[in-house]
C-alpha cells in the first residue's frame, strides 16, 4: 500500500528541478573571465561534478550527513533520535535532515513544520530515485546559502577565496562548510576570529575521526584566513556580452579566449589610444585569431569599456563600417583565379568612366601603366575597379556571402563597382576572418568563439592555393606606400602580410595582417563617425597592428611557399604578356596552367613613315620609297592620358592627310559622357561633366555642340567641361575631318 501510495502521489506531484544559475564565461583554460547574476539576482554558479574534489566531498559529507551514501534520502535513526531529544527537552535540539532532504528544502524553501518535514521526506525520496548520490551532492553544493545573494560553494569559493572549488585547501573547505549553518554571524569580514575558531573546532573533529592525515590537518589549523570579498571577474566585457546574447540557453559559456593575451592586447590598445587622442581620435579595436584552429584568442572592441564619454561600450569589432581598400586583395585573388591577371601584367592606372562612375586614386594622381602587384601594393583604386569590372560584382558578392559578410549580402542589390573602394558595410570580425582565409591557403572556416565548437568545421573554398599565395606574396612586401614611418627598425618587425584601408571622409582606419600562425584585425576611429584628417590605415592602424604582432609572434622567417600547381613563365617586362619577337627585356611571372590567359605581346609595332618621320602611311597609301620605324603601340587611354597631362611620349606621326581610305574607315566616338546614363547633381554644387572623345591620329581639333547649339572647340589634348541643364541633353562632337557622333544623357538636380 505504501508503494502504491507513493506511486500515486509521485504522479500527482512529480519532481521538478528548475534551478536558475548565474551565467559564467570561461577562457580556453576553463578560468572564469566574466559572470552575470541569475534571473533572481543571485550569485548561484553551478559546480560541475569534476570540480568537487575528494577532499571537499569527504568534508561536506562527514559534517552534514555521515550516512549519506547508505540511506535512501532519509535516515530513520536520525529521525527517531531527533524526535526523542525534542520531546525530552520540549524544544528543537537536534535536526534529522539528510543532505538529500536539505536539497529538497533548498529547491522549494518552506517554514520548518512537521507537515513540511513530511513533504521534504517525500521530495528526498523522489530525488534519490531520479539522481545519483554524487548528483544530489552536487545539487546541495550549488544551492547551499552563504548570506546575501551568494549561493553555492562555487560562488563562495570565487568570491571569498578567488579560487575554483577544486583548488580549495582543507582550511578553506572547512571554512566554507560552516558558513551556511550561520551565514549571518559567520560571514567573512564580520567576525573573523569567531569564524576561525569554529573552523578549527571542525578541523579537530576531523582529526578525532581520522578523516584526514594529521599532518594535513595540522597545516590547515595553521593556515591564516584573510577576510576579503574578491570582485567577480569582468574580463573581456564586449566578448562576454556577445556570447551571453548568442548563448542565452546555457549557464556556462566556454570561450576560446586566451586571458593572458587578452590582457596584453588590452594594455597595448589602451596605451595606444592615449596617443591617438592627440589627433582627436578616440577609439580602437583589435581582434586576434589563431589560424590553425580559427579560435578567437583576443577580443578588444574598444580602448576602454568603462569610458562612457567616448562610447567605450560600443562593440567596435561588430560595428558596421566602410572597409576602405581592405577588400582589394580578394578582388585580385579572384582575378588570378579567373586567369585575367598575373602579378607582372601591366594594367592601366588612367582616368576611366564606368557608365557615370569615375573612380580616382587616393592621391588624385595616376601612374599610367603599372603591374598588378604594384597596383595592389600601392592600393591604386582605378586598377582594382577595372579588375572587379572584369570578374563581375556578383562574383565578389557571392564569395563575400560565403564568408558571412552579412551587411553586404543584405545590401546585395544596392552594391556596384564602388564595392572595391569601400562602398559597403563590413565588420572587423568579418574582415579578420577573410584575411585568415588567405593564411589558410584560400579555405574559409569562420571564427570560433566557443571552446566546445567543432574544430573540424568543413572548410569553404574561396580562392585557390595559388591565388592565396600570390596575394600574400604581394602583401608581404615592405617596399610600399602604406608602410608607416612610425614602425621603427624593419629588422625587428614580424614577418607578416598586411593590407591597410581608409574609408571615405577618413572616418575609419583599418589594418589587417597575418602570418601562418595568427591573423590580427585592427580598426581605429571614432564611434561617433567623426572623420579626422590624420586618420589613415597606414599611419594610425598599422603601428597598432605591428605592436600586437610583436607581442604574439616575432620574426618567424619564411612561411609563404608557392604551391606545386603554380608555375613560372617568361613574359615581356613592358606588358606582362607572352614575349613576341621584338620583346627584348623579359622577366619571370607566375601563371596557373590551363587557367591564365596566354596573350601575345604587341607593345611594339612597325610603322611606315617618310624620310623625315613626320608622316605615317597605311598599306593603302605608302609610297614605294619609305622608311619603317618601330613605335610603342600605346593604348588609346594611354595616349589620351599623355596628351591631357602634356607628358612626353613617343608619338606615331600624323597619318598621310591625303589618304581618303584611312580616314573613311576611322570613326569618331564620344568617351565622356556615357550614352543613355542618368546623371545626378546637388542643386548647390557647381559640378560639370567632362567632354572627351576618341579621335584619330590625324585629327587636330574637335567641335562640341550641346542640344544642337555650338558650345566650344578644343584641340585634341585640351580638357573640356560643361554645365548640363536639367532633363535630356544632346551631346554632339564633330572633328576637323567632318565626322560626327551624338548621344543623349538625362540630368537630375536634387
Amino acid at each position: 500500500m505504501a508503494v502504491i501510495g507513493f506511486w500515486v502521489i509521485n504522479k500527482v506531484y512529480p519532481l521538478t528541478i528548475n534551478v536558475d544559475y548565474a551565467t559564467i564565461i570561461t577562457d580556453k583554460d576553463d578560468e572564469i573571465i566574466h559572470a552575470y547574476l541569475s534571473n533572481d539576482d543571485k550569485w548561484r554558479m553551478k559546480t560541475e561534478l569534476h570540480e568537487i574534489s575528494s577532499t571537499l566531498k569527504k568534508a561536506i559529507v562527514h559534517k552534514e550527513d555521515k550516512y549519506f551514501y547508505w540511506h535512501f534520502g532519509v535516515n530513520p535513526f536520525a529521525i527517531v533520535r531527533a524526535i526523542f531529544k525534542n520531546l525530552i527537552y520540549d524544544k528543537r535540539t537536534s535536526g534529522a535532515s539528510t543532505i538529500t532532504m536539505q536539497v529538497a528544502r533548498l529547491l522549494k524553501p518552506k517554514p520548518r513544520t512537521y507537515k513540511n518535514k513530511l513533504i521534504e521526506i517525500f521530495k528526498a525520496t523522489q530525488l534519490e530515485m531520479a539522481f545519483t548520490k554524487d548528483e544530489i551532492l552536487q545539487l546541495y553544493l550549488n544551492l547551499v546559502p552563504y548570506g546575501g545573494n551568494i549561493e553555492g560553494v562555487k560562488a563562495a569559493a570565487l568570491i571569498y577565496c578567488n579560487k575554483a572549488p577544486n583548488h580549495l585547501s582543507l582550511a578553506e573547505i572547512t571554512t566554507l562548510s560552516i558558513i551556511p549553518n550561520r551565514p549571518t554571524s559567520l560571514r567573512p569580514g564580520k567576525n573573523d576570529d569567531l569564524l576561525i575558531q569554529e573552523r578549527n573546532k571542525w578541523l579537530q573533529r576531523f582529526k578525532q575521526d581520522a578523516l584526514f592525515d594529521n599532518t594535513f590537518i595540522a597545516d590547515a589549523l595553521e593556515e591564516s584566513f584573510l577576510a576579503h570579498r574578491y570582485p567577480i571577474p569582468k574580463k573581456a566585457p564586449h566578448l562576454a556580452q556577445k556570447l551571453l546574447n548568442e548563448q542565452s540557453n546555457t549557464h556556462h559559456i566556454k570561450s576560446t579566449l586566451n586571458t593572458a593575451l587578452q590582457s596584453n592586447v588590452e594594455d597595448i590598445v589602451k596605451s595606444y589610444a592615449r596617443k591617438l587622442k592627440n589627433y582627436n581620435i578616440k577609439n580602437a579595436a583589435v581582434l586576434v585569431v589563431d589560424n590553425v584552429t580559427n579560435e578567437v584568442l583576443a577580443y578588444v572592441a574598444s580602448a576602454d569599456f568603462y569610458n562612457k564619454e567616448d562610447g567605450g561600450q560600443v562593440n567596435g569589432i561588430e560595428a558596421i563600417r566602410s572597409p576602405g581598400s581592405t577588400l582589394k586583395p580578394l578582388i585580385y585573388a579572384l582575378g588570378f583565379d579567373e586567369g585575367t591577371i598575373t602579378p607582372k601584367l601591366k594594367v592601366e592606372d588612367l582616368p576611366v568612366d564606368f557608365s557615370g562612375y569615375s573612380p580616382t586614386n587616393y592621391s588624385d594622381t595616376y601612374s599610367g601603366m603599372v603591374t598588378v602587384e604594384q597596383a595592389l601594393q600601392q592600393s591604386l583604386n582605378v586598377p582594382a575597379v577595372k579588375v572587379l569590372n572584369n570578374i563581375g560584382v556578383p562574383t565578389l558578392i557571392a564569395r563575400l556571402g560565403k564568408m558571412q559578410f552579412k551587411q553586404i549580402v543584405k545590401d546585395e542589390k544596392k552594391l556596384g563597382l564602388s564595392l572595391a573602394l569601400g562602398g559597403c558595410g563590413v565588420r572587423l570580425s568579418e574582415l579578420t576572418a577573410m584575411y585568415s582565409t588567405f593564411a589558410n591557403k584560400g579555405q574559409y572556416r569562420g571564427l570560433r568563439f566557443l571552446k566546445d565548437a567543432s574544430a573540424t568545421t568543413p572548410a569553404i573554398p574561396i580562392v585557390s592555393k595559388s591565388a592565396a599565395y600570390l596575394v600574400t606574396d604581394v602583401l608581404q612586401n615592405l617596399n610600399r606606400p602604406d608602410f608607416s614611418n612610425n614602425l621603427g627598425n624593419i629588422a625587428n618587425l614580424p614577418n607578416i602580410a598586411w593590407k591597410t584601408g581608409t574609408s571615405y571622409g577618413r572616418k575609419d582606419a583599418w589594418s589587417v595582417g597575418y602570418n601562418n600562425h595568427y591573423t590580427v584585425g585592427v580598426w581605429v576611429g571614432n564611434f561617433s563617425g567623426k572623420g579626422v584628417p590624420e586618420l589613415t590605415g597606414s599611419d594610425m592602424a598599422t603601428p597598432l597592428l605591428f605592436s600586437v604582432f610583436q607581442q604574439i609572434s616575432k620574426n618567424n622567417g619564411a612561411w609563404n611557399f608557392p604551391p606545386a600547381e603554380l608555375k613560372h613563365t617568361w613574359v615581356c617586362s613592358e606588358t606582362g604578356y607572352l614575349p613576341a619577337e621584338k620583346c627584348e627585356h623579359q622577366i619571370l611571372d607566375f601563371h596557373l596552367p590551363l587557367i591564365t590567359k596566354q596573350t601575345q605581346c604587341k607593345h611594339l609595332i612597325d610603322v611606315a613613315v617618310n624620310t623625315k618621320a613626320t608622316i605615317s602611311y597605311c598599306k593603302h597609301c605608302a609610297p614605294i620609297k619609305h622608311l619603317t620605324k618601330t613605335y610603342n603601340n600605346y593604348r588609346p587611354a594611354q595616349i589620351a592620358f599623355y596628351e591631357s597631362s602634356k607628358a612626353p611620349y613617343q608619338k606615331i606621326p600624323m597619318h598621310n592627310p591625303t589618304c581618303e581610305r584611312y580616314y573613311a574607315n576611322e570613326s569618331l566616338k564620344i568617351i565622356s559622357p556615357k550614352a543613355n546614363v542618368d546623371y545626378y547633381f546637388l542643386k548647390d554644387d557647381n559640378d560639370e561633366i567632362l567632354l572627351e572623345s576618341h579621335i584619330a591620329a590625324g585629327v587636330a581639333k574637335v567641335h562640341w555642340y550641346i542640344n544642337d547649339s555650338y558650345f566650344t572647340s578644343a584641340v585634341r589634348s585640351e580638357a573640356t567641361f560643361f554645365k548640363p541643364i536639367a532633363g535630356k541633353n544632346k551631346i554632339t562632337c564633330v572633328d576637323d575631318k567632318g565626322r560626327s557622333s551624338s548621344l543623349f544623357i538625362e540630368v537630375f538636380y536634387l
